[in-house]
């Protein structure tokens, strides 16, 4: 009886650090939910602002600056380009002067 005895606590303790453990989760999952409530709460604040800053503005005149932002974006990519060869061609002319 003894060894039964044993054996029955030995399962208990088991069955009570599993019920620890699934409580303890349980409370992650819990904390994770709240947090990512709130996170989404301001994710929709965001875009409800978004939404707002983007009404009455005409769908073409957005596409226009849009396209007019991207070709600004590729004459600063080709300057940056160039000023990066000159550079380069500097640091040449000066390792031939050092050398």
């Amino acid at each position: 009886m003894n060894e039964t005895t044993t054996v029955m606590q030995t399962d208990l303790d088991r069955l009570a650090e599993r019920v620890e453990k699934a409580a303890a989760l349980v409370q992650q999952l819990r904390d994770d939910r709240a947090r990512l409530e709130q996170r989404c709460g301001e994710l929709e604040s965001r875009l409800k602002n978004v939404e707002q800053g983007l009404q009455g503005q005409d769908a073409a005149a957005v596409t226009q600056e849009l396209g007019a932002l991207r070709k600004e974006q590729r004459e600063w990519t080709s300057e940056r380009r160039d000023v990066a060869q000159r550079i380069e061609m500097l640091l040449k002319k000066l390792e031939r002067l050092e050398g």
